[in-house]
């Protein structure tokens, strides 16, 4: 068993190498990624990305000995019938690299996919105006994909971001130190204490219902929308006055209702809150659809929201 200190800071060695390697990878939905990834083993052409990014199968041989070292440091080379293969990935988001989880069948896994990206964007475009930040979170940190982002747009503030997951927790803080900004990761379930509120909370929670209860897709309660309404529903009175919380996620729009909207008015109403909506993306996770939770479900569509408080 590989020393969690020793395991993290191999993690991070590895970034640094990726890094002065100039590696880019842009991470697609899973779909497109097991059927590029089946094409073939790992080409010398583009060796790092086959390895890194699309997680395609190598040889010992194949990989500098010096970074074989740090991938064993960090317990992330996975032995298989016809070569080895990395059960993490690097990808690279707005330049900046962040390390997630290959495959993500597992129940901790962390995810970074086309949300992660779509994530970002919106935070820089609603979470950039506003009252000053001196307090911020992102709740379900994740590989740290939005916490980065927060702490980038508003330079000095203090930016906490907080996971169950203790997988995603050593991830993120590896991302967030190789990435250089001040973060702070906490494990909590949910929303964490801060002595006098936030000036702004962001949140990107799993919004697929399934069988499977995988932390980084089911979003529980009805059709998925559980998590992101019970994040809001705490988070609201955690607001200082004309603090914000900025919500990405999705939801399963049924006979032409979107439930999430509806939810989120309830929930700005009973908080004298400024709602903003908006529709990103009118369909994801068709496939989803098969599904028999999903029966009546039209499609789903990826959604941001802006509440203001008073």
């Amino acid at each position: 068993m590989t020393d969690r200190s020793s395991s993290e800071a191999a993690l991070g060695d590895i970034l640094v190498w990726l890094a002065e390697s100039d590696y880019a990878f842009v991470t697609p939905t899973g779909q497109t990624h097991a059927l590029v990834r089946r094409r073939g083993p790992a080409s010398r052409e583009d060796l790092l990305r086959d390895v890194f990014g699309w997680t395609r199968r190598f040889n010992a041989a194949d990989l500098d000995p010096a970074l074989l070292g740090l991938l064993r440091r960090a317990d992330v080379l996975r032995d298989e019938d016809d070569g080895l293969r990395l059960s993490i990935r690097a990808s690279t988001v707005e330049g900046r690299l962040f390390l997630h989880s290959a495959p993500t069948s597992a129940a901790d896994a962390v995810f970074l996919g086309p949300d992660s990206y779509r994530y970002a964007r919106f935070l820089r475009q609603a979470g950039g105006a506003g009252a000053p930040v001196r307090q911020a979170l992102d709740i379900g940190v994740g590989a740290g994909v939005g916490a980065v982002t927060l702490a980038l747009l508003h330079p000095g503030a203090e930016v906490t971001g907080s996971d169950i997951n203790d997988e995603a927790l050593r991830l993120a803080r590896v991302n967030v130190d190789h990435n250089g900004v001040p973060v702070r990761i906490v494990k909590a379930a949910g929303i964490p204490a801060a002595p006098d509120g936030f000036d702004l909370i962001a949140a990107n929670p799993p919004y697929i219902a399934g069988p499977m209860k995988r932390t980084y897709r089911d979003g529980g309660g009805d059709l998925g929308a559980g998590l992101a309404l019970d994040w809001v529903r705490d988070g609201l009175p955690r607001l200082r006055p004309g603090g914000r919380f900025l919500l990405y996620t999705g939801s399963a729009i049924v006979r032409g209702r979107d439930g999430v909207r509806a939810g989120l008015e309830r929930l700005a109403s009973a908080h004298s809150c400024r709602l903003d909506y908006d529709e990103i993306d009118p369909d994801v996770f068709g496939g989803v659809l098969r599904q028999q939770a999903y029966r009546e479900v039209e499609r789903i569509a990826v959604v941001g929201a802006v509440l203001t408080a008073p």
